[in-house]
């Protein structure tokens, strides 16, 4: 897989429940590829650990996966916990496997997510995490032309960079 992804060549859509392993096991590779970032160990199973109830038993919560070629490439988790007041929609979790990268998925993924989520959105990111602060600020950039708000939150329970934009209906 050398080439960029196109937007036909993948697909994102709602979890099933039978998916929820498939979330887990996705969430601990990306709990471990931030490792040096979340100050987070692993626990006497050896796992990073991420509690997924929620995202099957809350309708505001609403777990995805990405798949190309109808292999796993990626999840999205999205909930209704923004961060500051305004918001419909927090990306609490965000992760492509490392093969799909750098190949347009990520960014193709995102752009088809926020459209099949009319709302305000906030997306963020943690302060030490300097190449999705960089990849977040260019897809919204590309998303919005340009039209989003960035913040530092430096108190709460979350703190980071925080991206807010509006994704328009798509209906005409």
């Amino acid at each position: 897989m050398s080439r960029d992804i196109a937007l036909t060549d993948f697909e994102i859509r709602i979890a099933s429940a039978a998916e929820r392993p498939v979330l887990f096991r996705m969430l601990e590779l990306y709990q471990h590829d931030l490792s040096d970032v979340w100050d987070q160990d692993i626990d006497e199973h050896g796992e990073y650990g991420y509690s997924l109830d929620q995202y099957w038993s809350d309708s505001i919560q609403r777990p995805y996966v990405i798949l190309v070629e109808s292999k796993y490439a990626g999840l999205a988790l999205v909930n209704g916990a923004v961060k500051v007041p305004g918001g419909r929609y927090w990306l609490e979790q965000y992760f492509i496997l490392k093969k799909y990268r750098r190949k347009g998925l990520g960014r193709a993924a995102a752009t088809r997510l926020f459209e099949s989520l009319p709302g305000q959105w906030q997306v963020g990111q943690m302060s030490l995490n300097l190449p999705a602060q960089a990849f977040w600020r260019a897809t919204i950039n590309g998303y919005t032309n340009g039209n989003y708000r960035e913040s530092e939150l430096k108190s709460g329970s979350w703190r980071g960079l925080l991206q807010e934009f509006s994704s328009p209906s798509t209906d005409a």
